[in-house]
């Protein structure tokens, strides 16, 4: 039996030219954006998965919403530190910058108080001076 009689199943014994010939579609696809579970959803999963007694039933809890046991486990983590519905995502805050802006602030407190405190001092000198200017008849109370 020779190569060329060997019957194929779907072959006539021509070459197809494969589908796969055409020009790539030239437009980007989109990226894949990450699935992002409510909380409601998570406690809802976690209710069902814990009220699972039977061999094999957590899977097709798993199976039916699309979900890995790795989700459980991380949901099961958050629940018991109560953070299922508060999840940070993004550039962790740099805690010397929130010192350096609490600084700040309380710096022009403080300069506001001093500006307030240089004026009333201002005021002082100038009622000192008034009052070393007049006669001292009139400093005092019982002699005219």
């Amino acid at each position: 039996m020779s190569h060329e009689s060997t019957h194929r199943p779907g072959s006539n014994g021509t070459h197809a030219q494969p589908a796969a010939l055409a020009p790539p579609d030239p437009q980007v696809v989109p990226k894949a954006e990450r699935r992002r579970f409510s909380a409601e959803y998570k406690q809802r999963i976690l209710t069902e998965a814990d009220a699972c007694r039977e061999r094999g039933q957590i899977g097709a809890l798993l199976r039916r919403e699309g979900l890995y046991s790795s989700h459980l486990d991380k949901w099961r983590q958050q629940r018991a530190r109560q953070t299922l519905g508060a999840q940070k995502r993004g550039p962790k805050s740099d805690p010397q910058a929130a010192e350096i802006a609490r600084l700040r602030r309380e710096n022009e407190q403080l300069r506001a108080r001093l500006q307030c405190a240089e004026h009333i001092i201002d005021a002082q000198k100038k009622l000192a001076e008034l009052l070393g200017k007049l006669p001292s008849a009139t400093l005092s109370s019982g002699a005219p």
